[in-house]
């Protein structure tokens, strides 16, 4: 029942981060959109992880926080160097 409810609670967040991914009218607004979608994602991971008792997924969880945290310095340097 608790993992029904973070799964809705968790749906709801990904929603507004959607929204600001595609509606963004910056290119910083859907870099955050995207990073909050796969923050989103990532405890999506873990809640399922901490549900089934599996310990396996842990390099999944540290394997997509360190790809978002690439990606999002990445276009935080193209926005910095765009001036914009």
């Amino acid at each position: 029942m608790l993992v029904a409810a973070a799964f809705v609670l968790l749906s709801i967040g990904v929603v507004g981060f959607v929204f600001r991914l595609l509606r963004g009218p910056t290119l910083a607004d859907r870099v955050v959109g995207l990073d909050g979608v796969l923050s989103i994602v990532v405890i999506a991971i873990v809640v399922t992880a901490a549900e089934r008792v599996s310990g396996i997924t842990i390099e999944t969880v540290l394997v997509a926080v360190l790809v978002g945290f690439v990606g999002t310095a990445a276009l935080g340097r193209f926005i910095e160097r765009r001036g914009g």
